[in-house]
Formats: C-alpha cells, sequence, structure tokens
C-alpha cells in the first residue's frame, strides 16, 4: 500500500517501509510525542456512555429514544380501536 508520512509527507510503501505509515522511526517517535503532549486529540468519544451502562446492568431494560433514521416520523399508537 502506497501512502505519504502523516508528519514530513514522503512517499511511504507498506512493502519497503517497516515503520509504515511513516517513513523512518524518527518520524513514528515525533507521531507519538503529538499524541503524548495532547497535540493531537480524539474529539468525539470513542464510545456512548449509555452503551457502557447497559453492558453494566444487562438485565435491565430502558427505554430507547428516538431513532435519528427516523426523526419527524411519529410512532404507531399502540392503542386498541
Amino acid at each position: 500500500m502506497k501512502h505519504r508520512c502523516p508528519i514530513c509527507k514522503t512517499p511511504t510503501d507498506s512493502e519497503i517501509h517497516g515503520d509504515f505509515p511513516f517513513c523512518s522511526e524518527r518520524c513514528r517517535d515525533r507521531d507519538l510525542g503529538n499524541w503524548a503532549t495532547e497535540k493531537y486529540v480524539v474529539s468525539e468519544p470513542v464510545f456512548d456512555m449509555s452503551e457502557l451502562e447497559a453492558e453494566k446492568n444487562p438485565g435491565e431494560r430502558r427505554a430507547v429514544e428516538e431513532d435519528e433514521d427516523f426523526e419527524g416520523f411519529h410512532k404507531p399508537d399502540d392503542t386498541i380501536h
């Protein structure tokens, strides 16, 4: 796989460079340093907190919020007419 080093933009190839996607150990270490000094951050949570709570209490059922795909649509009325 061909790519450009995310640090120095040098062309890299996964078949040639052992440090892929980086071109060298130096660039790989600079990237690690950027994460360590919080120059890079994950902007969105990796997981949903409600999913974690559901895993902690698997027997407990909770109401499901309206699905984003169906936003604006009315749910069917469960009453018998």
